[in-house]
């Protein structure tokens, strides 16, 4: 297989506009490689900056400017949190502040430049000798670097530093001893483009090279001078350019005055390189780089220094017949691609014989007998991690080593040691899997390409799947129909444009599902939420946009564990469909069971309708079909309070469900029930909703008073819910009591003692809103208002306390807005 045939092709995989990671994991069901493990990308990120480092800092609570003593508490990129010397572990003053604006210094700034040093009036309270606090912090060495504060290193990680232009040298791939000079022309999140110096207009393939900012052949200008190395173009390049011209090249390089600013920074990440044991001759197994998916024998052909050596790939045949070049590299002990002989054969890995090699079955004892060598020992070689992360099937970004320009989507095969074999995705041509060292710079998490804005080949798709993604309509952008097109016109429009839509996507595709909020919504789903959803949801495929639908209505519920358990799936029944695992939260409490969707256009409609008949609301309130005026159902003469009248305080055996069968657009005129007197609450403390499926209806109304015992919530759920629902045994009076007692004890009547029995009442399924409701017969009482009891006075507040109690009261999304500008308010 030639090379050219390997490389990938840069335009494959780009039939699809726009490739989203969430959406591949979620249709191949595999999962990304921890972000952890990628140690290389972490370090890029980092500042230098470190908690537990001290600095000085204006203190702007003071008439005068003064300064005082901090201590980094932690960092994230260029914000640093705070906290002043003298409040030891009190974290109730700490501040955020970012090093690109603040007014920062290293210790002993002040005392240098002459500026008074005071401590803000919290320390002063706590310490009234502050003094001698602030010359033990003086006298601590565990001050910030000037560097780090000042100049063009402030708030930069080392990424930042090396911006194109900038010059580097770079030791030969095969000779540790020859080094020649590059500039950077791209740096894309710290790996970086370099082209070789005396290259200019010279083909790409050969004067270009991508290297991670960490790799340890990369070095600042001056570096091989100082290390006694040879200056001279790699070998590839000599023939490239006439001997008097690399002359004055090699003028030009050796005059570039080397940047001490960064070298410290550029240093700082890089790993010490441990001393190997290896020796001239001995034999091993490695990656070939002319081919990275075979492992071969390879013999250790020159050892430069303690730190590197030179690793060639065995090759049996003739001088006439061997490939010049390409087929060694410089390595080190902790180097990827280099194992103990014998490894392939006990991890089950297939090993190439060397090139030329005459035999049927290869044997290391032979060969070795066979090149009077001896192989290398285990001690040579590094242990195994105990620890490995990465994990068969995972996910991630991945540089095609024979085009290195490239980055695939990639998927683990197989893990071995250290050492792991990936498929690179988006290739016009498929290639072996290639074998990868679990600590290569070479490889980066989901979605590092999108964050540095650098393109990724992904699998190809066919263009007619472009329609899978969900695409969430809101109403404000919706194309309302023109006054002067009919409602038939333009509903036969509607029609017609989805039958061609589900035509050209297959029979996979889900066209849109409307949400008719205009249809009566029978007695688990609340108005007002479902006039607050999308238009509608779609077109794409149809176990993703039902699953969306579903959600979005089991959220609009007044008690969402409720409509969860009406749509659950009957484990005694037989279901053709595609099961999937819905979740709702009420009151705090977690509830999932497996809900039958189905997979094909032709079943959406019926799937829609059973679905409302099954939720007692209007067969059209969702449904591929819009709803423009009226309801075919003419489904507006119903009300909640005609259904709360005939129905609603009638006993049965299924609570909050009319006997007469699950749609109430059909069931007859029944008995009224008998009344049941509640209690009225001492204390009412009404709820934040904290997301669309808490329940917020008024308080006095069915299901919002939480007085009523709901015993029956989980008789019919699955055993998929978990040991979840079994917190929906304890009534919601007695939850209701629970979180609406004041943290004061305050006097209140005594109750009546609950009978030991416990009963079941028939639930009202005609919660509404207070528009809904039916008037009462009896005059309304009023409400005592709610007393608010404090355990000290705000006056003594701190900001903490200040947004501990805002986030008790209606005001509690506010407390993150609040808790921002008295943050601002520091910087």
């Amino acid at each position: 297989m030639s090379l050219e045939a390997l490389e990938s092709d840069a335009d494959s995989g780009q039939h699809v506009s726009e490739f989203n990671w969430d959406d591949y994991l979620e249709e191949t069901g595999a999962l990304s490689v921890p972000h952890h493990g990628f140690k290389h990308v972490d370090q890029g990120l980092e500042t230098g900056l470190t908690p537990g480092m001290k600095l000085e800092v204006c203190v702007r609570t003071e008439i005068e400017t003064a300064y005082w003593v901090a201590t980094i508490i932690t960092t994230c990129g260029q914000l640093l949190l705070l906290r002043y010397e003298g409040y030891q572990d009190d974290r109730r003053a700490d501040f955020w502040c970012d090093i690109m604006t603040a007014d920062l210094h290293p210790i002993g700034w002040s005392k240098q430049q002459g500026r008074p040093m005071r401590p803000p009036e919290g320390v002063r309270e706590k310490h009234q000798d502050w003094e001698a606090l602030l010359e033990k912090a003086l006298a601590e060495s565990c001050s910030v670097p000037a560097s780090l504060l000042e100049g063009a290193q402030r708030g930069c990680n080392p990424i930042d530093l090396l911006s194109p232009g900038l010059n580097v040298e770079l030791v030969d791939c095969q000779d540790a001893g020859v080094v020649w000079s590059a500039v950077i022309e791209e740096n894309v999140g710290g790996r970086l483009r370099l082209r070789y110096a005396g290259t200019d207009g010279l083909p790409d393939t050969q004067s270009i090279t991508w290297v991670f900012y960490l790799d340890p052949l990369l070095h600042l200008p001056g570096w091989a001078q100082e290390h006694s190395c040879t200056l001279r173009p790699p070998a590839a390049l000599l023939a490239l350019r006439t001997e008097a011209e690399w002359k004055e090249v090699k003028k030009t390089v050796s005059s570039q005055v080397q940047d001490s600013s960064i070298n410290e920074e550029f240093y700082r990440d890089r790993s010490a390189i441990n001393p190997h044991s290896f020796t001239e001759g001995m034999k091993l197994e490695a990656v070939d780089p002319a081919a990275p998916f075979t492992i071969s024998p390879a013999t250790v052909m020159k050892v430069f220094n303690d730190h590197f050596f030179l690793v060639q790939m065995d090759d049996m045949r003739d001088e006439a017949q061997k490939e010049g070049g390409g087929r060694s590299f410089l390595c080190h002990r902790d180097g990827p691609g280099i194992f103990l002989t014998q490894w392939s054969l006990k991890n089950g890995v297939k090993l190439s014989p060397p090139l030329g090699f005459q035999g049927q079955d290869f044997d290391w004892a032979d060969y070795l007998k066979q090149c009077e060598a001896e192989a290398a020992p285990q001690q040579c070689f590094p242990p195994d991690p105990s620890d490995q992360c990465i994990k068969e099937s995972m996910m991630l970004e991945a540089v095609n080593p024979l085009c290195p320009e490239n980055i695939h989507v990639a998927t683990v095969t197989k893990v071995k040691g250290q050492h792991m074999w990936i498929r690179l995705e988006g290739l016009k041509q498929a290639i072996p899997e290639i074998i990868v060292h679990t600590d290569s710079m070479d490889i980066f998490p989901v979605s590092w390409c999108e964050t540095n804005g650098y393109s990724l080949l992904h699998p190809c798709k066919p263009k007619v799947e472009k329609q899978r993604k969900v695409a969430v309509v809101q109403p404000e952008k919706h194309r309302v129909p023109s006054k002067d097109s009919s409602p038939d016109t333009t509903k036969q429009q509607i029609n017609s444009s989805q039958t061609e839509m589900g035509q050209a996507n297959g029979k996979y595709c889900c066209p849109k599902i409307y949400f008719n909020h205009r249809c009566f919504s029978g007695p688990y789903l609340n108005k007002g939420r479902i006039a607050e959803l999308p238009q509608c949801v779609g077109p794409g495929n149809c176990v993703l946009v039902l699953k969306e639908v579903l959600t979005l209505l089991i959220n609009s519920a007044y008690k969402p564990s409720r409509v969860l358990r009406e749509l659950q799936l009957d484990q005694e029944g037989r279901w053709q469909g595609h099961g999937e695992t819905l979740k709702a939260k009420y009151k705090g409490k977690s509830y999932r069971a497996t809900v039958a969707i189905v997979r094909t256009a032709d079943q959406v409609a019926d799937f829609c309708r059973k679905t409302c008949i099954k939720l007692e609301c209007c067969p059209n309130l969702f449904g591929p079909r819009m709803v423009l005026e009226r309801c075919s159902e003419n489904c507006s003469v119903l009300t909640k309070t005609k259904y709360t009248y005939y129905y609603g305080k009638k006993k049965s055996r299924r609570v909050g469900r009319p006997p007469g069968g699950h749609s109430n657009l059909e069931g007859g005129v029944k008995r009224r029930g008998r009344r049941r007197k509640r209690r009225k609450q001492l204390f009412v403390h009404k709820k934040r909703r904290s997301s669309a499926s808490v329940d917020n209806t008024p308080a006095g109304s069915p299901q919002g008073s939480g007085d009523e015992e709901d015993l029956d919530e989980d008789d019919s759920l699955s055993e998929d819910t978990g040991s979840e629902l079994q917190d929906e045994l304890m009534d919601d009076s007695e939850y209701s009591e629970k979180k609406s007692q004041p943290p004061t004890p305050s006097p209140s009547p005594p109750e009546t003692p609950r009978p030991t029995r416990r009963r079941r009442k028939a639930r009202s399924p005609s919660c509404s809103d207070d528009e809904n409701r039916p008037p009462s017969p009896k005059s309304p009482r009023t409400e005592v208002p709610p007393k608010l009891c404090l355990d000290s006075s705000p006056l003594e507040w701190s900001v903490t306390d200040v947004v501990r109690f805002i986030r008790t009261t209606d005001c509690a999304p506010l407390a993150r807005i609040f808790m921002d500008q008295v943050m601002n308010t520091h910087l």
